[in-house]
């Protein structure tokens, strides 16, 4: 293996796990990622760090900073409403489809991502119901079927898993999911895309939700904030 690909590669491992770190919330908005600190924790030299760093602000999730490091990016209120916008366009299209185009195999990896979400939802695994939970609309997008929309989707994937995992109430979402899937499963486009139009909708409320919730701890009774 050549040097260059070996840097490929070790860039590559560092960019998928700091964008799996940032989407479980392991690393924080505004949380700073140096350089040297994150060469020293991966074992690898500060060259594949800093492509990672740059393929993860290609992909929305942090900003480069001068120098040698970088923090996650904070989303602003103004950012995930643009994302809605987008993606009121672009779900409805990919759920529509999805219902017409589907083959059986691609209805069987959807079901597997609805019961690993289902069933860890059920268990409170937050970290795993909230991946599965991406991967369905992933899956959905492959079963589309259609290059450019593909595109356009992986385009804001990242940001997209962030924005799905900005809710607790993970049995609700599984449940819409349910919904989504049955409507794909009968091949019933035009439910399918007006579900998931009330289902960007009630992301958006849970999302809410979940931050009015992060905004109103407070520390246990006993304890003094640091």
């Amino acid at each position: 293996m050549s040097g260059a690909e070996e840097r490929m590669l070790e860039s590559t491992r560092v960019a998928s796990w700091l964008r799996d770190a940032i989407l479980d919330g392991v690393r924080e908005p505004g949380g700073r990622l140096i350089e040297r600190d994150l060469a020293a924790e991966f074992g690898v030299s500060r060259v594949p760090v800093r492509d990672a760093l740059k393929v993860l602000e290609g992909e929305g999730l942090v900003e480069l900073r001068p120098r040698t490091w970088a923090v996650v990016r904070e989303f602003t209120d103004h950012d995930l409403a643009d994302l809605d916008e987008v993606r009121e366009v672009l779900e409805p299209l990919a759920f529509k489809l999805a219902a017409q185009r589907h083959r059986r195999e691609g209805l069987e990896r959807l079901h597997r991502a609805l019961e690993n979400e289902r069933s860890s939802a059920e268990a409170e695994d937050r970290v795993v119901s909230r991946r599965s939970a991406a991967d369905f609309h992933e899956i959905v997008t492959d079963l589309a079927d259609n290059m450019l929309l593909t595109d356009l989707m992986q385009s804001i994937r990242s940001r997209l898993r962030w924005a799905l995992s900005q809710h607790d109430d993970l049995r609700h979402i599984a449940e819409e999911h349910v919904a989504l899937y049955e409507a794909i499963r009968d091949r019933d486009g035009d439910r399918a895309a007006t579900l998931a139009l009330a289902h960007i909708e009630s992301s958006r409320r849970e999302r809410t939700a979940h931050a009015q919730a992060l905004h109103t701890e407070t520390p246990a009774a006993g304890v003094v904030a640091s």
